[in-house]
């Protein structure tokens, strides 16, 4: 048996400007985790988790080739994940075999709602790296990165990659992304092993920070799930990129990003302060949106971190799921959490996962 796992994620500065090529973000993987264990199989291959109920996802192939049919429904991570190793292990002459794979979270609740820590990015890490090991690919932590993410586009177009290089390679990283279009148009053109390669890479990179000595990371969830690409869709739709409203913002939000990272490389100085920056420019993106980016549950999580000293703001999308605080050492963490847990906030007992390290 094979098992492999990954890390959820949080953001911590960038939202939003991050969906466009080469913005900055940072976030953090966190150690809770999306776990994969895989066993050879015969005459096709199951997929067993409760995200499909009692019955196992069952995919077949037609022939030897790279193409898999399923009884799962379209648009589905692990089937994306199983998709793209497919077309690597053909391009690369391995025989194909067929696996079970068991998939179990610890990034839901017991009743499966989900905390927002980035599970559809964490199971697509984790296939990837089980099947890379099945076949016997030798992937880097680089190219499994990019394959997951090229897999993750299929099903999500929009999605920024972020919590795939957190959950890839672990700790606190700045992440910016690459033209997600541009990769999806050259692998239609020239397939998944020439995708891989540097030159559409252009503008993405993760690099590896240090965390902010001093400071505790405080994780509150409210129990909303946030509908992630309903809420990007609604900031970006109304207005094009080139508007000078959201240019703004995209330059505000680097600003943020910048800052933070210069203030992580000064042991933690003033990061509170940018935190609250990028509160309130997310505060505001939402306002000019029409949209609820930080709900009342998140501005309570925010208020009461704020009233003991703490600065806070929602991570992600925002719109329900996680809010974090940064609590400087003469703040009592214990005062906040008991609070939001007065308030219908659920702390989370989260602490950063050290990876693999991060690489451009």
């Amino acid at each position: 048996m094979i098992e492999t796992r990954a890390p959820g994620k949080l953001f911590v500065a960038g939202e939003y400007a991050v969906v466009d090529p080469g913005e900055p973000a940072v976030l953090i993987a966190v150690d809770r985790y999306l776990t994969v264990r895989l066993t050879e199989a015969t005459g096709a291959g199951r997929v067993h988790s409760g995200e499909y109920g009692p019955e196992p996802l069952r995919w077949v192939r037609s022939d030897d080739g790279p193409r898999i049919r399923a009884t799962g429904p379209p648009g589905d991570h692990v089937l994306a994940a199983i998709s793209a190793i497919e077309e690597l292990r053909h391009d690369r002459g391995r025989a194909p075999r067929y696996v079970d794979l068991e998939i179990a979270s610890d990034l839901d609740d017991p009743s499966g709602r989900k905390y927002g820590l980035g599970s559809s990015a964490a199971v697509t890490v984790a296939v990837v790296a089980a099947l890379d090991e099945f076949y016997g690919l030798g992937l880097t932590p680089l190219e499994r990165f990019r394959l997951a993410l090229l897999a993750t586009i299929t099903v999500s177009p929009r999605a920024s990659g972020g919590d795939v290089a957190a959950s890839t390679f672990g700790g606190w990283i700045r992440y910016t992304s690459p033209d997600r279009d541009a990769l999806a148009r050259h692998r239609a053109e020239h397939g998944l092993t020439a995708t891989l390669a540097d030159a559409p890479w252009a503008g993405c990179s993760i690099t590896p920070l240090p965390p902010p000595a001093g400071l505790s990371l405080l994780v509150g969830w409210t129990g909303s799930p946030a509908a992630t690409d309903t809420l990007v869709d609604g900031v970006r739709s109304p207005r094009p990129r080139h508007a000078p409203g959201y240019r703004l913002f995209v330059a505000q939000s680097r600003a943020c990003v910048d800052d933070l990272v210069s203030a992580l490389g000064a042991g933690g100085r003033g990061a509170p302060d940018v935190i609250r920056r990028a509160r309130r420019l997310l505060v505001g993106l939402g306002s000019e949106a029409g949209i609820a980016i930080e709900t009342e549950q998140l501005r309570l999580l925010c208020e009461i971190a704020e009233s003991h000293g703490a600065a806070a703001k929602s991570s992600g999308a925002g719109g329900g799921d996680c809010g974090i605080a940064l609590a400087p050492a003469h703040v009592d963490p214990a005062g906040i959490l008991r609070e939001w847990d007065s308030c219908d906030v659920r702390p989370l007992a989260l602490s950063v996962h050290r990876g693999e390290g991060a690489r451009r």
